[in-house]
C-alpha cells in the first residue's frame, strides 16, 4: 500500500469537491524563544505535520490530494515566541487557512504546555505567502 492509500484509508472519506490548481505546501513555525535543541525541534515539527496531514485529510481531502500531488512540500521557519505564533495563527484563521498548535508534553527539555510549533495547511502556496512571506528560514 502507498503512502497516499494509507493516509486517505486512516484520514478522509473518498475525496469530494474542487481540487486546488496551484500547489500546495505546508509550513511549521517554531518557536524560536523556546531554545529547543535540533532534535527537539525535529519531534515537535514531526508532531505538527502529523495533525496537520490527519486534520486537512478529514477536513479538505482535495488539498491533501493536491499536495502529495506536488511533492508534499513542508517548510519550517523561525517564530519569536509563542506571542507570535499566536499573532499568525490568528491572521490564517481569518485567511481560511487550517492550522495546528503543538504544545510540549513537559517531559525533557521545555516546560509543559509550552507551545512550540504552528502548522499552516497543507494550503496553496500563494495563500501561505500571504501570512509568512517575512519569515526566515529555520
Amino acid at each position: 500500500m502507498g503512502l497516499r492509500s494509507f493516509l486517505h484509508r486512516i484520514t478522509a472519506p473518498a475525496p469530494s469537491g474542487e481540487r486546488p490548481t496551484d500547489p500546495c505546501k505546508m509550513i511549521c513555525v517554531v518557536n524560536q524563544g523556546l531554545k529547543m535543541g535540533k532534535g527537539k525541534i525535529a519531534a515537535q515539527v514531526g508532531h505538527g505535520a502529523v495533525m496537520a496531514t490527519m486534520k486537512t485529510g478529514a477536513k479538505a481531502p482535495m488539498k491533501l490530494e493536491q499536495w502529495l500531488a506536488t511533492g508534499q512540500k513542508k517548510i519550517c521557519l523561525k517564530g519569536r515566541d509563542a506571542e507570535h505564533l499566536l499573532a499568525l495563527e490568528k491572521q490564517a484563521k481569518a485567511a481560511g487557512i487550517s492550522t495546528n498548535l503543538v504544545h510540549d508534553a513537559g517531559h525533557t527539555q521545555i516546560p509543559s504546555g509550552s507551545l512550540t510549533v504552528l502548522t499552516l495547511g497543507p494550503e496553496t502556496e500563494t495563500l501561505l505567502e500571504q501570512i509568512t512571506g517575512e519569515l526566515k528560514l529555520l
